[in-house]
């Protein structure tokens, strides 16, 4: 993607104060000293069958990227494609209703949108939030000697594959709508008052793909250890079975990934294809300041985050993102 934005005109605009050139989670402008606004827009086809818990995960992943750069929301938009000719349009209601029980528990209303007609359903929100700009937490200021803590359990492109393929069991699908499904609201709101140095949110690049973008923004190496990456148990009995249920976005994922990162030889097919699975509504993934880490984990974990696990650190500058990854 990033090869694309460079073939278009540059966003030469001095309020943007947070554009394109570092891959961001979101767009902001500055309106004054004061005050700034956050935009982010993010759609895609169903992960789940159930339409309401899908438009309640769109929902929940769209508001994602406003949380991991510390702002709040404001209000949303619903962006949707869906084939009246070809299905009910009780499944539309069921879609968007998901979609506004989420962000009302995001505490945010969904107050218009536009819809075309697609063959195949799509979903997700215009998500607008203001923030001092002063506060704005980017994936740009990574400083060597962060610890690198993740915040939800990897899996969910490999669980949400199994289930368009009739391999996954209603304990898998729980897990995994559940995981996708929890705002990282409160994960953000401790990640804001304990102060860290950078974040985002891992989704469709996985982990290694988002962390890339982190170390290169931030001019920084990182060093993470493959068995301390919490993953969802489901997905590992399921890629220990078959390998092959590893999507296609994934392998792709790694392919671009192993450009950058140097992996253990120990560490398995598996193992590697894990840490590039596309997530979808991932967990923030925060470089914190080694001395402010054990504040930052005990109050993820009294804020009940789905999981506060340290992985690995972010290492002296290195202009080409390099990722060391350990077992």
């Amino acid at each position: 993607m990033q090869t694309v934005l460079e073939q278009l005109p540059p966003v030469t605009d001095p309020h943007v104060l947070v554009g394109t050139n570092t891959g961001d989670d979101c767009a902001v402008y500055r309106i004054d000293d004061n005050l700034a606004i956050i935009q982010t827009v993010d759609y895609f086809t169903p992960v789940v069958d159930d339409p309401y818990d899908f438009g309640a995960i769109a929902a929940a992943n769209s508001l994602s990227d406003i949380y991991a750069m510390g702002a709040e929301p404001s209000f949303a938009l619903n962006v949707a494609g869906f084939h009246t000719r070809e299905l009910s349009l009780d499944i539309l209601v069921q879609i968007l209703k998901g979609g506004a029980d989420k962000a009302a528990e995001a505490g945010i209303q969904i107050i218009g949108g536009h819809t075309i007609d697609d063959k195949e359903p799509k979903y997700g929100l215009a998500v607008t939030g203001i923030i001092d700009p002063a506060k704005v937490i980017t994936n740009s200021g990574a400083r060597a000697g962060d610890v690198l803590i993740l915040t939800k359990p990897l899996g969910s492109g490999i669980i949400t594959t199994a289930i368009k393929r009739g391999l996954a069991g209603e304990a898998a699908i729980a897990r995994a709508t559940e995981v996708m499904g929890t705002l990282n609201k409160a994960t953000a709101e401790v990640m804001v008052a304990v102060g860290v140095n950078a974040c985002t949110d891992v989704t469709g690049y996985g982990l290694l793909g988002h962390l890339g973008e982190m170390t290169r923004a931030s001019g920084v190496g990182a060093r993470i250890h493959s068995r301390a990456v919490p993953v969802i148990q489901a997905a590992r009995d399921l890629i220990d079975t078959d390998i092959d249920i590893v999507p296609g976005g994934s392998r792709n994922n790694l392919r671009y990934v192993e450009r950058f990162v140097n992996f253990d030889p120990g560490l398995t097919a598996a193992e590697r294809l894990v840490l590039a699975d596309a997530q979808t509504s991932g967990g923030l993934l925060i470089s914190c300041p080694a001395e402010k880490a054990d504040e930052l984990e005990a109050s993820l974990a009294d804020a009940g985050a789905l999981v506060h696990a340290r992985i690995g650190v972010m290492e002296a500058e290195d202009d080409t993102g390099r990722i060391d990854v350990e077992p």
